[in-house]
């Protein structure tokens, strides 16, 4: 992924935290590590893990940004 690409995916991001840029997108949400493009997860609203190419510590960080920051997240749509 191009440095022009990863600043379309952080520009477009409803959330950054650490590194991670957060996108609702299709009524999920996509995650995507910034530093590390090969890293992404993709979340359902209620937060299940749908798919992923993180490993388990690295998904279970990402999944804690984002049960911390949900509110974050949410009033970016609203």
């Amino acid at each position: 992924m191009s440095e022009t690409e990863l600043a379309a995916v952080a520009d477009g991001a409803d959330m950054i935290v650490n590194g991670y840029a957060f996108t609702l997108m299709d009524g999920n949400i996509r995650v995507l590590k910034l530093r590390a493009p090969f890293n992404a997860a993709v979340f359902s609203q209620d937060g299940e893990m749908l798919e992923t190419s993180m490993d388990d510590i690295e998904l279970a960080i990402v999944a804690d940004y984002l049960s911390r920051n949900r509110d974050c997240l949410d009033s970016s749509h609203t």
